[in-house]
């Protein structure tokens, strides 16, 4: 990437569907990823890490498929600096409009006696080496020297100015077990800039995890001294304690930018339905009390705040909510809105939606409107997510169920589902709970026993009728899945979230009777 003709310009890096998914829990499927990726190009993000080809066939199709269908941000797929990798990652990258290779390599004394069993030297050759393979095959390459943060300067600074040679164009710095201290992560920036050969050609980037809170604080200490890409994830996830978080870094410079100077091109307004998207997506909530998008981030119990906010806003709030893109009142949909009126409430909540989903989803918000009497945005963004969590052409679809529960009685569930060959299947079984007895009753018919390894259930908005949201993680030959559903009845949304999983384990058992064994990599998850 050439250097921004705003020396100002901060460039946001995201990563939040590489190595935020590597968060435990925060798994996606190909919808679900591309999805996200179509947000944060709406948000404004200058470059979308979209996946670690070589880590799956799956995480190669994710990188391929959103290198195909989003645009405007550079999207980036990470590679060790092996041969193999890198090949994987030009080939997944091949129909980018704007492709980056990032190839990364452990420069750290631990790392390259415990991890690499390398010398320094061998270290230095194998990171010329990817970047010039990389480099052969892509215009733009950056490059990561992993636990750059516990290396020792001198040879930190010698492996920098040797991949700036062999043609990387952007080099970033990562505190990958998030040992750093703002002093401390300044420092390195500082000695990198004034003893690397060359550093002025590339732009100086910055990726800091969270493991002992400073990963905001030390980003924006490098960037007063220089650096110009922060590398950073919706809502902070990954690895841990997770990554720099993009809304609160893009937040600080804009609220103070009177102190750095410096600007992003992210349209703020777009921070906070992004933040639920993801939640939402990944069934993980957002703490409270998460600076920028969490629920108490503008709200104020305090009379004392109270009375200050009444009599001017800015006695207690350095920023507006609208700025976020918190609503200060919602859309109240009902059953006699039009299909019009809902397509441009799903639009403005950030879902791209084909005609196929969007005619689904106004079918259950009728449904929906016909049992509620008014119907929020939480309501919607449920809805949408249900169309895009279910997948088409699923083996099993739900018909009915029935469940008895009650003090001092036997629980029981009889369940009828549809094989995708059209005939009717149904069973019935006991259990400790509505939920327990349906999951035994489902797997009866499909055959399919996996072990629920987590299950959840919230309310999607606040009122007595709000739609529950159930979460469910199973473990099947020791591989996890979720899915999750939205229903007015909790023990219907249960048994739609079970079943998606238990389709997808189906689907995946049909394929490997039906195909060869393919040789695929292993599986490899990266640190930084």
């Amino acid at each position: 990437m050439p250097l921004p003709s705003d020396p100002n310009r901060v460039i946001i890096f995201d990563t939040t569907l590489r190595d935020g998914e590597q968060s435990p829990g925060c798994s996606m499927n190909l919808g679900e990823k591309l999805e996200m990726a179509r947000a944060l190009a709406d948000l404004g993000v200058d470059v979308i890490e979209a996946g670690f080809p070589i880590a799956s066939p799956g995480d190669f199709e994710s990188v391929r498929e959103i290198a195909r269908q989003v645009q405007g941000p550079i999207i980036a797929g990470l590679a060790r600096c092996n041969p193999a990798d890198i090949d994987r990652a030009a080939e997944a990258l091949r129909e980018a409009a704007r492709p980056r290779i990032h190839v990364f390599l452990a420069t750290s004394a631990i790392h390259r006696e415990f991890k690499l069993r390398m010398t320094p030297e061998e270290v230095v050759k194998r990171a010329v080496e990817g970047v010039q393979r990389a480099r052969e095959r892509c215009e733009d390459v950056e490059f990561s020297p992993e636990d750059a943060a516990r290396t020792e300067l001198d040879f930190l600074a010698e492996v920098v100015e040797r991949v700036i040679e062999a043609g990387a164009t952007t080099l970033n710095i990562p505190d990958t077990v998030g040992y750093a201290v703002p002093q401390h992560y300044a420092a390195i920036i500082r000695h990198l800039k004034q003893h690397v050969r060359g550093i002025e050609r590339c732009v100086l980037s910055v990726h800091c995890h969270n493991d002992l809170g400073l990963a905001v604080a030390n980003s924006l200490a490098a960037l007063l001294e220089g650096a110009r890409q922060v590398e950073c994830t919706i809502n902070g996830i990954g690895e841990r304690a997770g990554n720099t978080a993009l809304e609160e870094i893009v937040m600080a410079l804009r609220t103070r930018h009177d102190f750095f100077g410096l600007t992003t091109g992210i349209n703020t307004k777009l921070l906070y339905p992004v933040s639920r998207k993801l939640s939402l997506i990944t069934g993980n909530p957002v703490q409270r009390n998460k600076a920028i998008v969490g629920q108490n981030a503008f709200a104020h119990e305090a009379g004392i705040h109270q009375d200050g906010l009444l009599k001017e806003r800015s006695t207690y709030e350095i920023m507006k909510p609208e700025d976020v893109g918190i609503p200060r009142t919602e859309l109240v949909l009902g059953k006699h809105s039009g299909r019009h009126a809902l397509k441009q409430r799903v639009i403005d909540l950030g879902y791209h939606l084909t005609d196929e989903q969007l005619n689904r989803v106004f079918e259950e918000f009728k449904k929906l409107a016909d049992k509620k009497k008014e119907i929020y945005d939480g309501d919607i963004e449920a809805l949408a997510e249900n169309q895009l969590q279910t997948a088409t052409g699923n083996i099993w679809t739900l018909i009915g169920f029935t469940s008895t529960a009650g003090t001092g009685s036997q629980t029981s569930a009889a369940v009828s589902l549809k094989h995708q060959d059209g005939t009717i299947h149904r069973d019935a079984a006991v259990g400790n709970g509505p939920i327990d007895a349906l999951i035994k009753a489902i797997n009866r018919i499909t055959g399919v026993p996996v072990r629920v390894v987590d299950y959840r259930v919230r309310s999607v908005t606040q009122d007595m009728d709000a739609l529950g949201e159930a979460t469910i993680e199973i473990e099947f030959n020791g591989k996890r899945s979720r899915a999750r559903a939205v229903s007015l009845d909790i023990v219907e949304a249960s048994a739609l979230a079970y079943l998606e999983v238990v389709n997808r384990v189906a689907s995946r058992q049909l394929r490997d009777r039906l195909k060869p064994t393919d040789n695929v990599p292993t599986e490899v998850v990266p640190a930084s």
